[in-house]
């Protein structure tokens, strides 16, 4: 996960889950999964390792902001670029809610 990803893969999850018979639940596990795995990464939790490692990155930060296409120095964030990682991981519901939207019609 990335941002450079999360918001359309989130996007286009809230799409299929709106065709299911149970979207709340599953929109529920969707963001709790989201939030789950991206924050660690974003914090570079130990047991995020592999996932950032079999994406070619340097940490989990890196991959979460760099996505392996950006070039911008993942261990020094500054407290302006991890507020506006916060205000990212903050979008991520309205990601779902939008899909959930379209998939509805």
């Amino acid at each position: 996960m990335s941002f450079l990803i999360d918001g359309p893969w989130l996007y286009a999850n809230g799409r299929a889950i709106a065709r299911t018979d149970h979207p709340t639940e599953l929109a529920a596990g969707t963001m709790a999964v989201f939030w789950g795995v991206s924050i660690p990464l974003y914090l570079n939790r130990r047991w995020t390792r592999p996932i950032w490692r079999a994406c070619r990155a340097s940490s989990g930060r890196d991959w979460m902001i760099n996505s392996g296409v950006m070039k911008v120095d993942a261990d020094k964030v500054s407290t302006r670029g991890h507020a506006m990682s916060a205000a990212i991981f903050a979008t991520y519901p309205l990601w779902l809610w939008l899909g959930l939207r379209h998939g509805k019609r």
